[in-house]
Parts: C-alpha cells; sequence; structure tokens
C-alpha cells in the first residue's frame, strides 16, 4: 500500500517525528512530497493539518489511518526546502514543523480555501455546468479527487483564497470580441447616449479600463451592451505591488571602476566554491557590483536573491534594483501585508520572478536555478531571527548556495568579526573595494567631541560645535543627518522630591516618556500608562526627565533652528505602511533640511546633499553588558559616517561622546577597519567568545523567580555532565533585565570548540518543557546568538 510521511502542524516534542498515513484509493498517484494534508490525528481523531515529507510503501493497512483531504494541487514546498528543514531542525533546535512553516507566506498557514477554474470548454461543459467560483471545500471527497485529475491534466486551474479576508485585488477590464456584431447592433435613436458609447467602441475597439469608462459611461449603459452580449467584461487580478513597480524608470549599467571590475570578475569568473566577503568602504558601489553580477546570473538563465538588513534600506534599494530588472523582480519583507507577501511568494514560485530583494526571510524564497544570493550589510545582527526558528540568514545562504552550487557574495565596509577571520583563514574568498565610486566623492572628515570637556550651557545635548556646523550648513543650503540611537521623548523621569522613577509592572525597566501620546510606554511587553501629575510615592508634582530621546531632540531642535524642515524616523514614526519610503523620498526631494533618526538612518542611504553627519551621543551602546558593545560601535559609527560626501560635495562627520579615548570611537574616526579587526579580536581570543568558540545561549523563564533559579541550576548539571572539561559554562545568572512580561529570566552560556554530545544534551534541555513538572516553564535556546539584553 502507498503511504506517506506527514509532519504535523503540532509542536512538540513528542510529534517531532513523521507520522505514517495510508493514501485512499481515491488520491492514489496525487499526493507529493512537499503538499499540505488534512489528517486525524490523536485519540480523538481530530483533523490537523499536516506537510508530507515522503512518500512510502507499508503493509500495516488495518493499523494506520488514512489521509482525509489534500490541501494542495501542487506541493508548496521542494525538496530542497525539506532538506533545509532537517539542518535547521539540527542547528536551530526548533521543531521541524516550525522550521518548513517559517517558509510559507501566512496566508497558506491560515483558513483559507481554492477556487477551481476550467481550462478548456469540454470541461466546462461536463463537470462545470452552471456552476462558477467553484469552491474545493465544497466538494465531496470523490468530486475532490476528480479534480486533482483533472489538474494533472491540465484541464483545471486553481487560486487560494484567504477565507475572513480579501486575498485578491481586481481590474475590470472591457473587451469588444466581435467588432461586426458591434456594427450590426442597432440601438434606437432615442437612447443617445448608449449610441453615443457604440460610437465610442467602434473608435476604440481594444480593451478599456471599466473605471475610465465610468467617468463619461454610467453602469446600466455598461450593463445593457453585456446583456446583449456585445461587449464582455474580464477581470485582471492585479498585484498589489504593480503600481509601485510602474512608477519607476529603467536605468542602465554603470561604469565600473577598476576595483568593481576586479571585484566583479572575481565572482563571475571563480572556480572556487567558496563563499566571497567583499569589503568595501561605504560609497564605494558595493551595488552597483551586486547589480552586474545579478544580471549576468539572469543572463545564464539563473536566478539570484538579494538581502538587506532593514526595512528603511528596502525603498531605495528595491527601487534601484525594479528600475535594472523591472517586473522580475519581487520584493519581500516584514512591512507588506499577508496578502502582499503571498502575491509576492505566488510570483516567485509561479517562476515569474527571477530576482528576489528582501530582509532576513527572503533567504526561503522558492526559487530554483539559484545562481546567486548577495547578503548586504553582513555584519548586521538583523539577519538573526530572535524567535523560534531562531536561525541565521548567513547560515541558511549557506546551505542554499552549496545546494545550488551558486555564488554567495557577503558584502560590507564593517564585516563581522566572524566573517572577516573566515576571509582570513581562507574559508571565504576575499575581495576589497578601498576608493569610492564617484571619483568626487571623498571620504569624510571625522571630529570627535568630548562631551565631557565641552559642555553647552544652552543644551545638553548638542555641543557648541555641532550647532555651530548644523547653521554653516543650513545657511549653504545643504542637508543634515543626525542620529541619536534612542526613541521617545526621554529615557524616564524621576520624582525631584524623593527619587521615585516610574517602572513598568511587568518589567523591570523603567517607562518611557513620549510626548505626543502624553504616556509612559514600555519598549519590551508594549505597557503604557498616562504620565502622572503627581508622584505616586511622594505626591509632589516635582518631575525631572533624564536622557534624550528623538522625540525631544526634535523638540529642542525646532528651538534652536525655527527656521530649519526637520524630519524624524525611528520606530514611533513609521508606523504606518509606507511611512518609511514617504520620510527618505521628502528628504530627497529637499522638502526638510535635517533627517533625525535611530539607527535605521545610519545604512544604506544614499543622498548627494547630505554634507553632515552629526552622532549626538556614541556611547548608547558602548557599555551594553554584551562582548560584540564595541563592535556594534565601531560598526554603527562607521556607516552612520559613510552617509555624509557622497557626491561632488565634501563630506564632514561629529562624533560627540564621553568616551572619546575608546579605541571602537577613535577608529572609527579614521575609518581604520582593519586595525579595529586587529584590536578586537585580541581580546576575544583572551576572553574566549567568538570567532575563537562558538557560543550557545539558553534561557530559562518562568513567572515565579525561585522556579527559574531551580530549573536554571538543573539545566546546568546536566550540560556539565555531557560537556567535555574544554568547554566553558558561565551562569545561570540573571539576565540584564531580569524580568519582562511579568516572567524572571536566567541565562546560562556555553562557550566550547568542539563538543560532540552537546546537540543531544540541549535537545534533552528543550524536552523538559514538555514535562508535566515543568507547566509554565519556558526555555530558549539560541545558537550563535546576537544580543544578550
Amino acid at each position: 500500500m502507498k503511504a506517506a510521511q506527514v509532519i504535523i502542524d503540532v509542536p512538540l516534542m513528542q510529534t517531532d517525528h513523521p507520522f505514517t498515513y495510508l493514501i485512499p484509493d481515491n488520491l492514489q498517484g496525487l499526493i507529493q512530497a512537499g503538499m499540505r494534508v488534512h489528517v486525524p490525528f490523536g485519540q480523538g481523531n481530530r483533523l490537523v493539518q499536516g506537510i508530507v515529507v515522503e512518500l512510502s510503501e507499508t503493509n500495516d493497512d488495518e493499523n494506520l489511518k488514512e489521509i482525509r483531504e489534500v490541501l494542495d494541487l501542487e506541493p508548496v514546498l521542494n525538496k530542497e526546502q525539506l532538506e533545509l528543514a532537517d539542518h535547521m531542525r539540527k542547528t536551530v533546535f526548533s521543531y521541524k514543523i516550525t522550521c518548513l512553516k517559517a517558509m510559507l507566506p501566512n496566508l497558506l498557514n491560515s483558513n483559507y480555501d481554492k477556487i477551481v477554474m476550467p481550462l478548456d470548454q469540454e470541461t466546462k461543459d461536463t463537470f462545470f455546468a452552471g456552476k462558477e467560483n467553484l469552491k474545493f471545500s465544497t466538494l465531496t471527497e470523490d468530486e475532490q479527487a476528480t479534480i486533482l485529475k483533472l489538474k494533472k491534466e491540465d484541464k483545471v486551474s486553481f487560486e487560494y483564497e484567504a477565507k475572513s479576508r480579501e486575498n485578491k485585488k481586481y481590474e475590470t477590464f472591457i473587451q469588444v470580441d466581435d467588432i461586426e456584431k458591434l456594427k450590426d447592433f442597432e440601438i434606437p435613436t432615442r437612447a443617445k447616449k448608449k449610441q453615443e458609447f457604440k460610437e465610442f467602441l467602434l473608435e476604440k475597439p481594444g480593451k478599456k479600463q471599466v473605471k475610465e469608462v465610468r467617468k463619461n459611461f454610467s453602469k446600466s449603459i455598461i450593463d445593457f451592451f453585456v446583456e446583449n452580449g456585445i461587449v464582455k467584461l474580464e477581470h485582471v487580478e492585479l498585484r498589489r505591488a504593480q503600481e509601485h513597480f510602474d512608477k519607476i524608470k529603467a536605468d542602465k549599467p554603470l561604469v565600473l571602476n577598476k576595483g568593481q571590475e576586479k571585484a566583479y570578475q572575481a565572482v563571475i569568473n571563480g572556480t572556487s566554491d567558496k563563499p566571497f566577503l567583499l569589503e568595501g568602504i561605504t560609497g564605494s558601489g558595493k551595488t552597483e557590483v551586486y547589480l552586474q553580477i545579478i544580471a549576468h546570473t539572469l543572463n545564464e538563465g539563473k536566478t539570484a536573491i538579494m538581502l538587506v538588513p532593514e526595512i528603511s534600506l528596502t525603498p531605495q534599494i528595491t527601487n534601484r534594483f525594479i528600475a535594472r530588472f523591472g517586473d522580475q523582480v519581487a520584493i519581500l519583507h516584514s512591512r507588506l501585508s499577508d496578502g502582499e507577501k503571498y502575491d509576492e511568494w505566488r510570483k516567485i514560485e509561479s517562476g515569474q520572478a527571477k530576482v528576489v530583494v528582501g530582509a532576513r526571510s527572503a533567504i526561503f524564497a522558492p526559487l530554483e536555478n539559484i545562481g546567486t544570493i548577495i547578503i548586504d550589510e553582513e555584519h548586521e545582527s538583523s539577519y538573526k531571527q530572535d524567535s523560534n526558528p531562531r536561525y541565521h540568514a548567513r547560515d541558511i545562504a549557506l546551505f542554499r548556495a552549496d545546494w545550488h552550487k551558486a555564488k554567495l557574495i557577503m558584502g560590507s565596509a564593517t564585516p563581522s568579526l566572524e566573517s572577516r577571520a573566515r576571509a582570513e583563514r581562507g574559508v571565504y574568498e576575499f575581495l576589497e573595494l578601498k576608493e569610492r565610486a564617484n571619483p568626487l566623492a571623498r571620504v569624510p572628515k571625522v571630529d570627535i567631541i568630548d562631551f565631557g570637556k565641552n559642555m553647552n550651557e544652552k543644551s545638553a545635548n548638542f555641543t557648541l560645535q555641532l550647532l555651530e556646523k548644523i547653521q554653516e550648513k543650513l545657511d549653504k543650503n545643504e542637508q543634515i543627518v543626525l542620529m541619536l540611537n534612542r526613541r521617545g521623548y526621554s529615557s524616564f523621569i524621576m520624582c525631584r522630591d524623593c527619587g521615585y522613577v516610574e517602572e513598568c509592572p511587568n518589567c523591570d525597566i523603567s517607562l518611557t516618556l513620549h510626548m505626543d501620546t502624553k504616556t509612559l510606554d514600555c519598549h519590551y511587553c508594549g505597557f503604557q500608562e498616562a504620565i502622572p501629575s503627581r508622584c505616586p510615592n511622594c505626591q509632589s508634582k516635582k518631575f525631572r526627565y533624564y536622557g534624550s530621546g528623538t522625540q525631544k531632540i526634535e523638540e529642542e531642535l525646532n528651538n534652536l533652528f525655527p527656521q530649519a524642515r526637520i524630519l524624524r524616523m525611528d520606530v514611533d514614526t513609521t508606523k504606518k505602511k509606507g511611512a518609511h519610503e514617504q520620510i527618505l523620498d521628502k528628504f530627497g526631494n529637499h522638502e526638510a533640511d535635517i533627517l533625525l533618526g535611530t539607527q535605521m538612518i545610519a545604512k544604506g542611504l544614499d543622498f548627494p546633499n547630505v554634507t553632515l553627519v552629526g552622532v549626538i551621543n556614541a556611547d548608547t551602546a558602548l557599555n551594553l553588558p554584551d562582548f560584540r558593545s564595541s563592535e556594534r560601535t565601531f560598526q554603527l559609527l562607521t556607516q552612520v559616517a559613510g552617509r555624509a560626501g557622497r557626491a561632488n560635495k565634501e563630506g564632514e562627520v561629529i562624533i560627540q561622546t564621553f568616551n572619546p579615548e575608546h579605541y571602537a570611537i577613535k577608529l572609527a574616526e579614521h575609518h581604520d577597519y582593519e586595525a579595529f579587526y586587529k584590536q578586537e579580536m585580541q581580546y576575544r581570543r583572551t576572553l574566549a567568545y567568538p570567532p575563537y568558540f562558538y557560543t550557545v545561549q539558553i534561557v530559562v523563564s518562568h513567572k515565579n523567580e525561585e522556579e527559574a533559579i531551580k530549573k536554571s541550576y538543573e539545566i546546568m548539571s546536566l550540560l556539565a555532565s555531557k560537556v567535555t572539561d574544554k568547554a566553558k559554562i558561565l551562569g545561570p545568572t540573571a539576565k540584564p533585565i531580569a524580568r519582562t512580561h511579568n516572567m524572571y529570566h536566567y541565562q546560562i552560556l556555553i562557550k566550547y570548540r568542539f563538543e560532540e554530545e552537546l546537540q543531544i544534551a540541549l535537545n534533552q534541555v528543550l524536552e523538559m518543557t514538555q514535562d508535566k513538572n515543568n507547566k509554565g516553564l519556558r526555555i530558549i535556546i539560541d545558537s550563535e546568538p546576537q544580543n544578550f539584553i
């Protein structure tokens, strides 16, 4: 008997393996690996969704349950993706169904139906007689099997339709099929508007948009011609992103300079299967190299993936790709609606899209025959998913590049130490771009201003030097970018009489003041309350605001430079869809003089009129309890400094800091990545951190702190019994922010090089959450964590 191995959609350790189901007679030959099915599960035989991972034979037909329904007419996951899920299961410690679902658009994880449509007249006249918009779910099991057979014979097609939400966007056109019939169609002389419509159709017999026709003719007139069989209405599905595509003008490849040409040739002519690390200073034209490598890939009949780290980068980057490759581009990032993501997924899955541009999850795009994968700003921590499955896009890219024998290029002005070390050891091919692409654009001059020695009586946030430079650039009608890595109005408010600080009731952290909403907000759990009029502790009305967020800086800038037009770009101003693009378009059109923002403005933005970049406080990330804090600070300062002087005008950068002698800040002043890399590597070697050691972080959380501590020590003992003396186990210790969402968090860090038993031990840790005695216990296992806060 034919059977199917099915992973069911119940993410538990006990169900983290395929279950065998019989394929019923009416579905024989129709089910393939990668399809989703409904199967009865458990003692109650409740129907659950599952994914077929393999077909098999069985003799145990009496004791096996049958597949009830197949949800797809073609596989939604291919062989590569099924093997990738096996690979992820071993490396990211998430259940296999979680890994598989990460590769599918949300719409395919929702309640939905399939609309079946005939592709020939015979099928329409027999099976579909008198039926329109035939829904698959309304058919009997035998009818569903018949439809599946018709699909195999290319006699029907189907479209997914989401229940409870509009899934598709349509545009309606009027079409005249028989021009002679239109000419002979008699209209009473008194019906002048209908006569006018007939003449309009004869003058312009091609397809016409109904919404355009309706400007001059009523719906009743159009319906009259439809009812008499003179015209037909055709409903054409629109891709939601198409309007954006239509606005962008095509462009042509630029002439590469010597450095760019050398890098390009090294990639397209390279015979090694090693990945490439492209280290190029800011403004060196890495994107143009990427575009030309992808053009070469398309000419070979292959496809490409281009990853970018930030949503804020997406508008400028995607516009360049659409301008170069047009409708061959599909875009995937988190700000798209489920419907938009589904549209793009179908465009990719159908083979229409050859180039996928997007953020982290775009690495799962169902492209076939991949020739090139590019990870821009490869050092960015946002390439690591911070919820299940906790994958790093770089690791998925390495797997897919190996599978397809594709070129993998990772680019950055400030590569991660892990990648740079691999390049030094010859694991990656190392390429460099040492000059800016525009010969007139020089690397900007950087001035470090010691905040401690240059306090300004007028302002707590701006030194006189930075204020003078801002005024100078405003006078010249040039633009300014200012970065502060903290959103909101103020870090916290404190009572001046008793010292009380308002904290989140769910998390061990002070609330952030937001003046636009007149609220105190928690940026961890979302708790919000009105600004108190009196101190809850002593009833005093004397509050003082400590620290400064982007909102407060914006207010201060408006007071200091009333003539300046200011745009603020942070999480709060970019909540609405399309807000990133609107802000950047305004700034690019010089509708504002100053762009103020958090780190989302530090990368990838290219505005020729920006001649000054100011970092209001370089120390916000420097003293965090994270071994990557110096690396992150150096990368951020180097990246944001690169926004200045990208065209013919000379750029300047001012960095305000209380730590002017810190090596990360001093070396950022000179754009000296190589010196930073050597110094930071010494510290990492001494402290046994990556890239010299691998790391795994285990976070144990519980509403009861004693229980969290007790379980943390149990886990530590289990790990200690499985690893060798060469591994280092740190903790358990309370996390720097020890309580969020009313749960206490304790962490254990394992530093190791080669530990054969570690994977087994970590799976045993994962299994602890399944124990009935551990109800309420949450365990996170994060391989190579990017953040420790």
